[in-house]
């Protein structure tokens, strides 16, 4: 059985900006820095630099400044679908982060509550977005949620297979 999130990977367009980013406004330690002429796995010729950002649970965000890709962005279309949600122990934390990445020039919406949690929502300098959550949830509810989530995949294949929108 998998036991937890070891880490995440993005691609970055610039490892110092994504560094600074990481480091000094969300206040994460830069944890490593691996460069490599090679992928590891596949053994191809790619020179990157992997970097490594430690969470408090010791976790790890990570990305990839590849040499030789010059895309400016590898985001989706739809980004609001492909995110990476970040917790905070506090509402009171999340708003101080919340105004250092405004004062740095960075738009947050939020918060924003969900039922389970709050969110504030923003972009890192390579445009991935980020969400910024504060737990407002409790064993019971994800029970609630556990117990239905067999009952909700029905109804989604159905909805889907239709393509029929909520009323």
């Amino acid at each position: 059985m998998l036991k937890k999130l070891h880490h995440v990977a993005y691609r970055c367009v610039d490892a110092e900006q994504t560094t600074k980013f990481y480091t000094e406004l969300l206040g994460l330690k830069l944890a490593a820095a691996l460069v490599h002429n090679y992928v590891p796995s596949t053994k191809k010729s790619d020179p990157h630099n992997h970097i490594f950002f430690e969470m408090d649970d010791g976790s790890f965000i990570a990305f990839f400044d590849v040499m030789n890709d010059t895309r400016s962005s590898s985001v989706p279309e739809n980004d609001w679908a492909q995110h990476l949600a970040l917790e905070t122990e506090s509402h009171e934390r999340a708003e101080l982060l919340a105004q250092r990445l405004r004062d740095n020039g960075v738009e947050v919406i939020g918060p924003i509550g969900h039922g389970f949690c709050d969110s504030y929502y923003f972009y890192d300098p390579n445009g991935h977005r980020l969400e910024m959550t504060v737990r407002t949830d409790s064993a019971t509810m994800w029970d609630d949620f556990a117990r239905a989530a067999g009952d909700e995949m029905t109804k989604w294949r159905e909805r889907k297979a239709t393509g029929k929108a909520v009323a």
